[in-house]
């Protein structure tokens, strides 16, 4: 048996024995999925035999048989489904394994993947892949085509242009409500600017360090969720100058507008944390924040089988505060499951806040599998250098009436979450407050002193949650707000600082938190379907099945599901 490894979830081969299921159990391998019909060829082992082999091994053997010049849609919808809903690590398996990485390689591409990276994968794997386009050619375009409210965009050229509408970032925010605003009138001349190639579905990274989704099914391409009425500007901002209604590119062009939305995100940043950008990605350093590294999470995880865990939360703000938290329940249930927690790993979770948790009802629960995974909890510890070769991480601890001392810890797998900032050209604009972050109204979202300014998303000073869930909600008002003030209209809708953080406490089981300024309690469903201040099952359903929906079909698309405010 030949395995190839294509990443930390897959692995493919061609022909396995009764014996090869072994070799995959050590392998650490959970799920098992056979891509050959029966019978093909006489000297093929019979299913059951293998079936019967890999129960023992404690490994589950799932059947899907495929021809390879006929394999179709239907046949990639199937190993999607499969793959999804596996235990993982996976092994597929064919006659050569051929049939099993065109399978994976058409799943990439349907969610998001570009055509050159799977053939790069195939490549790197060992598989000739040079008449792959040809022969999949009808399945790889319908999975580029666009569909009849998006049109793949391609960037625009930018001499001297002036906008009705200018947006600033095509993250969750800039595309949301640029789809709001063309839901509301479609007649609106809008552009976005954005240099980024790839749109990424963030809130799924966590899912992705968990072993839930792949890094897949959290990418697809810029051009194919770009609204298509918006023209795109792949570039990126140097300087604003709101007093005159223009900003300049990196290119130094400028941009003129009538109104303008702020809404680039913040920074990650890896660089306040001394030795952190050297080493993550390697020596056991990993973080959930960067689709680069939540895979490697992933992959840490299911390798670490003694030793500490380490895992830290900067000071605020920084985007889904519970995330760490998510990196941290997701890792211990994993070890929990493979009987390794408390005898063999130990937990610490280094918070350089002072409480478990903002939001003082949800903290029993949480408090609960703190508890539960017997964690060391670490209050006013915050991460300020890593050695990754000598697995040494540094942390100035602040206690009450005393000063701050450095704490030296050693680790075997450190996820870290970075400090986090506003982007420079914001931080350092007129648009920025003291603290950089771009100053609106946090019920109207306009901005304070230039009233043809706006903004949402983690970039505004707003003090709510940095979700997209609070985005969600942000951008049909600001759309709406927007609107009433392009024609005259004094009306406004206001934003309750709505934000929600599906804490992943366990693999399939979610405390849904949900919630708005000062904290008080704005949950979307009456206590009797879900009860956010407890640890439920349909809240894991929500986050891994319906949310992603309602980003990628809803939100982004301006549908928006399930939020009443800005409607006129």
């Amino acid at each position: 048996m030949d395995i190839k490894n294509i990443n930390s979830e897959l692995s493919v081969s061609g022909q396995i024995s009764a014996e090869d299921l072994h070799i995959l159990h050590e392998q650490q391998v959970q799920t098992v999925i056979c891509n050959r019909p029966d019978n093909e060829a006489p000297d093929q082992p019979e299913r059951q035999i293998l079936e019967e082999a890999a129960k023992k091994q404690g490994i589950k053997l799932l059947y899907l048989p495929v021809v390879h010049d006929k394999i179709s849609a239907d046949d990639v919808n199937s190993f999607e489904q499969i793959f999804s809903g596996a235990d993982k690590p996976v092994h597929a398996f064919c006659r050569s394994g051929l049939r099993s990485m065109t399978l994976w390689s058409l799943m990439q591409i349907k969610q998001g993947e570009s055509l050159t990276a799977v053939m790069d994968a195939a490549q790197k794997a060992g598989f000739d892949f040079k008449t792959f386009p040809q022969k999949f050619s009808a399945i790889i375009e319908a999975y580029s085509a666009p569909d009849e409210t998006q049109q793949t965009q391609s960037p625009e050229r930018v001499s001297e242009q002036n906008f009705q509408v200018l947006i600033v970032g095509a993250g969750a925010a800039g595309i949301s409500v640029a789809s709001s605003l063309l839901k509301r009138d479609s007649s609106l001349d809008i552009a976005i600017i954005d240099p980024a190639e790839s749109h990424f579905y963030q809130p799924g990274f966590t899912l992705v360090g968990g072993g839930v989704f792949t890094l897949g099914q959290t990418r697809r391409s810029m051009s194919s969720v770009m609204p298509k009425q918006v023209k795109w500007i792949k570039s990126a901002v140097e300087s604003f100058a709101p007093e005159s209604n223009y900003l300049l590119l990196d290119s130094g062009k400028r941009v003129a507008y009538q109104q303008l939305i702020v809404c680039p995100g913040l920074v990650l940043n890896w660089s306040a944390v001394e030795g952190l950008e050297e080493t993550l990605g390697k020596n056991g350093v990993t973080s959930n924040y960067s689709p680069d590294t939540a895979t490697y999470t992933w992959e840490l995880v299911q390798k670490l089988k003694s030793g500490t865990a380490i895992f830290t939360q900067p000071p605020m703000p920084i985007k889904c505060a519970g995330a760490p938290q998510k990196a941290l329940y997701l890792s211990a249930d994993y070890w929990l499951k493979q009987g390794l927690l408390g005898k063999d790993i130990k937990l610490e979770f280094c918070n350089a806040g002072a409480v478990l948790f903002g939001v003082k009802e949800f903290v029993p629960a949480l408090q609960e599998y703190m508890d539960k995974y017997q964690v060391a909890l670490n209050y006013g510890y915050n991460l300020v250098k890593v050695d990754g070769e000598a697995h040494k991480a540094w942390f100035s601890v602040s206690r009450e009436n005393t000063e701050a001392e450095l704490v030296e810890k050693t680790f075997d797998m450190l996820h870290v979450t970075p400090p986090q900032k506003a982007p420079d050209f914001i931080e350092n604009s007129p648009l920025a407050d003291e603290a950089g972050w771009v100053e609106v109204d946090q019920q109207t979202l306009q901005h304070k002193r230039f009233a043809n300014v706006w903004a949402l998303g983690d970039a505004a000073n707003t003090p709510n949650a940095k979700t997209a869930a609070a985005v969600r909600v942000q951008a049909p008002i600001v759309a709406a707000n927007l609107l009433h003030s392009m024609q005259g209209d004094t009306r406004m809708y206001d934003y309750n600082g709505y934000g929600a953080c599906p804490l992943t406490v366990e693999r399939g089981k979610i405390v849904l938190a949900e919630f708005g300024y000062g904290g008080k309690l704005l949950p979307t469903f009456p206590p009797f379907l879900l009860k956010g201040t407890k640890a439920t099952r349909k809240a894991w359903f929500l986050k891994e099945k319906v949310m992603p929906k309602i980003y990628w079909d809803g939100m982004l698309k301006g549908k928006e599901w399930m939020v009443s405010p800005g409607k006129d």
